[in-house]
Parts: structure tokens; sequence; C-alpha cells
């Protein structure tokens, strides 16, 4: 579990984004405190040193959401609102947000204020009213008013980067929706009622910007600040950006006049350490508090360790296989059953995962509500799966490719695995290993009748997972999947505010879908930590990145 979280999914734009970066020589450099040595020495009880698979790639998630680029947005952004935080019933000493569905809190959520500090749903659902909180200035010292956050949803409608998805799902259609009621007021409105409004202001893909920088700095010929943000932040989190030298290391700093807890990280060196074997080794040597995305066999070797901790704790992760609905023979249900079958997830979870992984059995996360593992019904079961090959009139197999990302070393196992338990029922697979970013076109370009896949909805909710996946016109519907009733029924349950009926709704959305198979379901694996056994504060975001901020030494 490491590089394999890298998405470079996003929109029309990516390219040319990515582009640039490269023409630019990658890096982008700010006054350094540190010198380049400094990153591994022991760090002081106020500095954080993380080995990362990567540095961030780029920092406006309208372009990039990549591994290293997440990890940045809650340090350098603030958002809306934000979920209240609870225990973590598996993990002593770990929080996690509290997405449940709660009938005694109102908008049956437990929300807290950031800064919007207070806010009205009407009753109808159409429309949302913050009431802003005053006395917030930017990391530019800008203070913090309605026109930031007009500005920040006005650039999703104009740059039409992930932006239009966040858009699309709220039923947005024109900036004009949103309105601002005053320098310290501003308001969505909505056609139809909908049940993630409040949500979505907590969506990591959705900080606001200090929309008086970039104007400034964007000018005439770069309205919408993509130069700046790509490079650097405006935003009312609790870091600024200190250096960036793409490959290397990004240095943050805590700010003095962040409006809310100060934190006690004041200083976060995130080092580029492509190596899990190296991660591995800085953490156990001690150089560093951090070292993320290790490979489950490292993570269950450092169980031994006196001064280390590995969390693990049920996360938004899936991985699966995308079976193209548009390439024979996935375009017969049959086949793609057949397959479910013969995936073999237990030993998978067993001999890859070392347990760091449960089996995959809805189309949706596990930890959200109103998910339903129920219609799972693919056990392995080769004589069963061999069956429904006679069935498609395949009896006698075929042959076809399964694709995987390089930058992913437990992609390459499971495909080996697959592979043998395929070719029981007559189905040869040939395995064709891709570099991670001609791995991440292939799974936009939706040409390869199976490719790995793994990726998590960031927003906790069973319309947004769905909606993101398997409606046909969702950018993300890698595997060609159409069925105009599934359609309709995920868009429905996107037009009330009634559990009850989001829950009917939702509920024959998840059955179709199992039945009609439209992945291969394999695993949802666990976010791990690795950590100092010192450092305390490690929460759980559904959005599956660290926030600088909740750490402290113990």
């Amino acid at each position: 579990m490491s590089d394999q979280f890298t998405r470079m999914k996003l929109g029309p734009n990516r390219r040319q984004f990515l582009q640039t970066a490269a023409t630019a020589g990658g890096a982008a450099m700010l006054p350094a405190p540190f010198g380049m040595g400094e990153a591994f020495a022991q760090s002081a009880n106020d500095t954080l040193v993380i080995a990362a698979p990567a540095t961030p790639q780029g920092l406006d998630i309208e372009f990039d959401v990549s591994l290293g680029s997440i990890d940045t947005l809650g340090a350098l952004y603030e958002y809306m609102l934000g979920y209240e935080k609870v225990e973590d019933p598996n993990a002593p000493g770990v929080l996690r947000e509290d997405t449940s569905v709660h009938a005694d809190k109102p908008n049956n959520m437990a929300l807290r204020g950031r800064l919007a500090e207070a806010w009205e749903v009407s009753p109808d659902g159409r429309k949302a009213t913050f009431k802003l909180r005053e006395g917030v200035v930017s990391n530019w010292g800008n203070h913090f008013t309605s026109k930031d956050v007009k500005w920040t949803w006005d650039r999703k409608f104009n740059l039409k980067g992930q932006g239009l998805f966040q858009t699309a799902v709220l039923g947005l259609t024109t900036p004009d929706q949103i309105k601002v009621e005053g320098d310290h007021a501003i308001s969505f409105n909505l056609d139809k009622p909908n049940p993630i409004l409040l949500k979505q202001q907590c969506n990591l893909a959705n900080p606001i910007y200090d929309g008086t920088k970039c104007a400034a700095v964007g000018g005439s010929d770069d309205a919408w600040a993509v130069n700046f943000l790509k490079n650097d932040s405006a935003g009312f989190g609790p870091y600024r950006l200190t250096q960036l030298v793409r490959g290397q290391q990004a240095v943050f700093e805590a700010r003095s006049d962040y409006w809310d807890t100060k934190p006690a990280m004041k200083r976060v060196i995130m080092r580029e350490v492509p190596q899990s074997a190296s991660r591995f080794s800085l953490l156990q040597g001690g150089a560093v508090d951090i070292a993320q995305f290790l490979q489950p066999r490292e993570l269950e070797a450092l169980k031994s360790e006196k001064n280390v901790a590995v969390d693990a704790v049920n996360a938004s992760y899936m991985i699966w296989l995308e079976l193209n609905a548009k390439i024979a023979p996935f375009d017969n249900v049959d086949v793609r059953r057949a397959v479910n079958l013969a995936i073999p997830r237990d030993e998978i979870i067993r001999t890859i995962y070392y347990g760091y992984a449960d089996p995959q059995t809805a189309p949706m996360p596990y930890i959200y509500p109103m998910v339903d593992k129920s219609f799972f019904s693919y056990n392995y079961d080769l004589a069963k799966a061999k069956a429904l090959l006679e069935k498609a009139g395949v009896g006698k197999g075929f042959s076809t490719t399964i694709s995987y990302n390089a930058g992913d070393p437990t992609q390459e196992p499971i495909a080996l695995l697959i592979q043998t338990s395929l070719r029981q029922i007559g189905v040869e697979l040939t395995l064709e290993k891709l570099p991670a970013g001609v791995f991440y076109e292939n799974v936009t370009k939706r040409a390869k009748p199976m490719i790995f896949y793994q990726d998590s909805p960031w927003t906790p909710d069973p319309g947004y997972s769905l909606y993101l996946y398997f409606n046909s016109k969702s950018y993300v519907n890698y595997s060609n999947y159409n069925n105009p009733e599934v359609d309709k029924l995920i868009t429905d349950g996107l037009a009330t505010l009634d559990n009850a009926v989001r829950l009917e709704t939702y509920t024959q959305v998840q059955k179709t879908l199992m039945d009609e198979a439209p992945w291969g379901f394999i695993a949802y694996p666990k976010y791990t930590l690795a950590r100092k056994a010192g450092l305390k504060g490690f929460t759980y975001y559904t959005s599956n990145n660290l926030r600088f901020q909740d750490f402290t030494r113990g």
C-alpha cells in the first residue's frame, strides 16, 4: 500500500497543467529555512518530519489530487464546515470523523462550524444560508468575507476541472445560484433539495480561497490564478508553504495569526522518499516521525519496534477491477459475474495485505451510511463461475489482458493470483504492467478490458459515492457502466431530504449494481499510519489525508 493512492483523474486542463509544471522544471522555490540535509535530522519537539512517497506535484485541487498534494490541502486551506470527531472503535487513541446519521441533530448530521459559524437550511432543502466567521485572515493577511466563498465557487464553474463534478452533484448549474447576502453571509440556492449540500462544505475538494490575493496575482491574464495556485497557496488554513522543491521536499510553517487553535507542530517537513523500504528504515531508525504508505509486510515488522506505533483503521478506500462493459466479453453480465466468483479475495487479503484490508462486499465504502453488504453473492466458487461462462457462450474460455499500476506494489501480486484463478475456468490473462503516469491515462481513456483502480469518494454519502462511479454521465465511470434506471435512482436520491426514502432508493441501487457487477470487487484496504510512538493525535478523515495540525507529542 504505497504509491497506489496517487490519482490524476481530474479535468480537461490536467494535462496542460502537468506539462506546464514540467516545463518550469517542476520546482517552486520559496524562502527556505532549512538546508536540504536537515530534513532527516532529529526533529525538535515542534517539528514534524514525514517520509512521503512523493512531494506535492501541484497545489491546485482543480487539477491535481496526486499523492502528497492532498496532504497539503487541510494544512494550507480551511473549509466552511467540518464533522465532529469521535474515538475510533477499533484503534485506541485514534479519532475519526463522525459521519453517521444522527436523527437527534440538526440536518441529521454531527457538524461543526469552521469558516461558517452558523448555518440554516430552508424547510424545502433548496436553500442554505451561512453566517461566516469574522476576524479570520488568510496567509496573506486579507480578511475573510463572503466574496472569498463566491470567488471560490465561481472558479469551479469557469475552470471546468474537478469542480464540475462538485457543482453537478449539488445540482448547481450557474454561479448565480451562489449569492452574497452581506459581508459575512452567503447562500446556496438550488432548484431541488439536496441532502449533501452541507456535506459538500466539508469535502476536501472544496477549500475556500483568498479571492483578494488570487485576483491580485492573476490579473487580467490569469483571472483564476491557475499559475499562482499550482505552486503556492492563498487560504485561511493553519499553515503557510515556505518551500516546495518537487522531488525533494516541501516545508510548511504554522501561522501565528491562524484564527483557531494554533498547531503544536510549528514546522512540517515533507521529504520525498520514493522507496517504501527506505521510508521504513528512516522511521525504524528514528530519523522521521511518520513513514507514509508502507507495505503491509513492513507494517507487520514494525509491530515489534518499541518506539514505533502502527495505526490501522477502516477507511473509504476501495480497490477493484474495472470490467469494461463496452468491450466483449465483458459486455455480458454473466462474464462479469463469473470473474467476480473467481477472485480469491481471502487469499489476497491474507497473503498480500497481511490482514490490512477487508473483502469488498458493496459498491461503496463499507464505512459510509446506508451501505448494504447483503447483496454480495460472489464468494469464491470456480464451478459456478465456469457455469456462468457456459451460459454466456464462452464456455471454452477466452483470452484478455489485465492492466495494473507499476507504482503500486500490491497490484502485481494481486493480478498474479487472479490470473492463476481465472486460468482454472479457461480464461487466459496477459498481465500488462503500466508505469504510473501511463496507467492513469489508460484508466481515464476507458479502453482497457480489465484494469485496476483504487479510489475513495470523499463525501461520506451513498448518493455522492454511487453518482461518482456509476452514473453514466460521471467522469469517473471508468467501467462504461450504463443503466438508465440506476441513473434515475441515483439522482432521485440526491433530490430528497427524507432519509427513509434515500435508504430505500440506494438499497435498490446497490442491489442492482452487485447483480450486474460492473466491477471486479476486490478489497477495502485500511488506512494505515506508521509513526513514532510518542506522536499523538492521528485523526482519520474520509478523504484519506493527514492534517498536520492534529499532531502533538505525548
